[in-house]
């Protein structure tokens, strides 16, 4: 541990909002230990991040939103981070163009990594008072670098995949699934349900409010996410040539020459199906979920077998239905022994799961007042809601009530699907 580091750590013992500040921090510059600055620097899309400027960005929000309004005296790092980091905040002024990202050479990864420990001394520096005062902003703040933290592996699987040499991000492990189960489907009374995050919840999103209740007709889903090896004979069976399994919109982004006849990072050779993964390329584990499918794909593919996406009030109340059922472990997580009848497996922490829901407010939904408000609402419109996390997701930022959301043409964030029935 460098001395900075052990410095910010012997402060946070003092405070358990250190002590979260601290992990979050420091699980960031983890994330970058196996790369090198040129790996930092890569943005193969408009719609990917170099990781040099997630590392930037998440800083420039603790910056903007809670030292620059809080204390006086400070001084900013450096005054065109403000412009260089901003994402999409229009209250708080112009920002850099995001498809150009990658032209960044300066600053370089040193001093972003610098811009990091200004922030972090002054953030750690806050006093009593003043934490206090912003604690809701440094909670935001967190949550937000977890979100930073997913994107920043996401964006660079993408980026990786780009290169012929395949590169690794990590040595893989072992890891061999259990041969699978056909899929059963798990039933759930409809009526009167509640839904959204609980007033005195620790921390959700403001999209996740206000807690509300939906009526929902009886549906059933399935209890376990839908398999590479299933995925592969829809394709081997013609799924993408049948078109009365797609949406039009689905269809017709199939019909373009650049979209690809199966999920993202799969890739043939020799007649094998290998998949590119961040311990690289690697033969496709038929018992794996399949992953990195568009809102589209699944959609077709429950078609295909006659059922369709659940949606995302349907996913949550199974999800607070089965969370009722597990016992809580010492830390007050939900936890599965070995002689716990489960039905709803790979719930969490797998893929993100795309529901048929469209992003939309819920009913009394209040963006918060200011600049933090454009953080989600400004994005209700055209895109599709996701539930339950991935593997790449930090488990402590995984929630019933989160509500993800992606374009439905989007398939580099790792999106997989359950289905569902009436």
């Amino acid at each position: 541990m460098s001395i900075a580091n052990q410095a910010i750590t012997d402060a946070c013992l003092e405070s358990q909002s250190l002590l979260d500040y601290s992990a979050v921090r420091q699980a960031s510059i983890k994330l970058i230990e196996p790369l090198t600055p040129e790996d930092c620097a890569l943005q193969a899309e408009a719609f990917v991040s170099p990781a040099k400027w997630h590392l930037a960005h998440t800083s420039w929000f603790f910056e903007t939103f809670i030292l620059m309004n809080t204390i006086p005296e400070y001084q900013p790092f450096n005054d065109d981070f403000q412009v260089l980091f901003n994402s999409y905040y229009n209250g708080i002024g112009e920002q850099f163009s995001r498809p150009k990202r990658h032209l960044l050479s300066r600053p370089s990864l040193d001093e972003v990594l610098a811009y990091r420990q200004h922030i972090d001394d002054a953030m750690i520096g806050l006093s009593e008072d003043h934490r206090e005062k912003n604690k809701d902003f440094i909670q935001l703040g967190l949550h937000h670098e977890q979100q930073h933290q997913e994107l920043l592996l996401m964006d660079l699987k993408y980026c990786f995949f780009q290169n012929p040499l395949f590169p690794k991000y990590l040595a893989k492990t072992k890891h061999d699934p259990a041969p699978l189960s056909p899929i059963k489907f798990v039933s759930f009374s409809g009526g009167l349900k509640k839904i959204g995050a609980l007033p005195n919840t620790e921390f959700s999103f403001d999209n996740e409010s206000p807690h509300h209740t939906v009526f929902l007709q009886d549906f059933s889903l399935s209890n376990r996410l839908v398999s590479n090896g299933e995925y592969l004979k829809f394709i081997e069976d013609g799924g993408y040539q049948e078109p009365s399994f797609w949406l039009s919109d689905g269809w017709s982004h199939l019909q373009n020459k650049e979209s690809k006849k199966n999920p993202l990072y799969w890739y043939k050779k020799n007649e094998q199906w290998f998949e590119f993964t961040l311990h690289g390329l690697v033969p496709l584990n038929l018992n794996e979920p399949v992953s990195h499918l568009n809102f589209y794909e699944a959609s077709a593919y429950a078609q295909s077998v006659g059922c369709r996406l659940p949606s995302e009030a349907e996913w949550e109340v199974a999800a607070l239905n089965q969370e009722s059922l597990l016992p809580l472990d010492i830390n007050g997580f939900h936890s599965l022994g070995a002689d716990d009848q489960v039905p709803l497996m790979q719930l969490y922490g797998e893929c993100w799961q795309w529901t048929q829901s469209a992003y939309q407010p819920y009913s009394g939904f209040k963006a918060p007042q200011g600049a933090v408000g454009e953080y989600n609402g400004k994005f209700m419109c055209n895109q599709m809601v996701l539930r339950g996390g991935c593997r790449l997701t930090p488990q402590k930022h995984i929630r019933a009530s989160y509500r993800n959301f992606f374009y439905p043409q989007d398939q580099w964030p790792m999106t997989g699907l359950r289905l569902a029935k009436d």
